[in-house]
């Protein structure tokens, strides 16, 4: 089993479509929508994570493209350095997916690998360069 993270871009008439219980029911797919904004009358973009076999994530794709879903895989990740970071929270203001937060009882930052859709907002707003972009293939 891997796991994948991408950025699904929709035509408006796929977003009253059950794609994502398609890629369950039809190719044994498990979905985790991370963030999504799917309007009536409007194109829908998620980021959405999805685990199963490498075959099946190729059929599973290969679904989502012949019904003109564009798929955008995710080839970097973010990196937090914790011995730069001043737990300021400035990332955690721009962080929409919860992947930083800070947390009490000591107020350090916490950043979950997990959670992160990597729209790349922290890496602009850390003032002390503490979060980073690591591109791999």
């Amino acid at each position: 089993m891997q796991t994948i993270k991408a950025s699904l871009y929709f035509p408006i008439d796929m977003t009253d479509k059950p794609f994502i219980t398609d890629l369950v029911r039809d190719y044994g797919l498990t979905v985790n929508v991370l963030q999504a904004e799917i309007l009536p009358g409007r194109p829908g973009k998620s980021v959405i994570d999805l685990t199963g076999s490498e075959e099946d994530l190729e059929k599973g794709l290969i679904y989502l493209s012949e019904h003109g879903i564009s798929v955008h895989m995710f080839t970097t990740s973010i990196i937090h350095n914790a011995d730069n970071c001043v737990d300021c929270g400035a990332c955690v203001a721009v962080c929409t997916s919860g992947a930083l937060q800070i947390k009490a009882p000591d107020w350090k930052l916490s950043f979950d690998p997990k959670e992160c859709v990597r729209c790349k907002q922290c890496v602009k707003a850390c003032p002390t360069r503490a979060i980073n972009v690591n591109v791999f293939q």
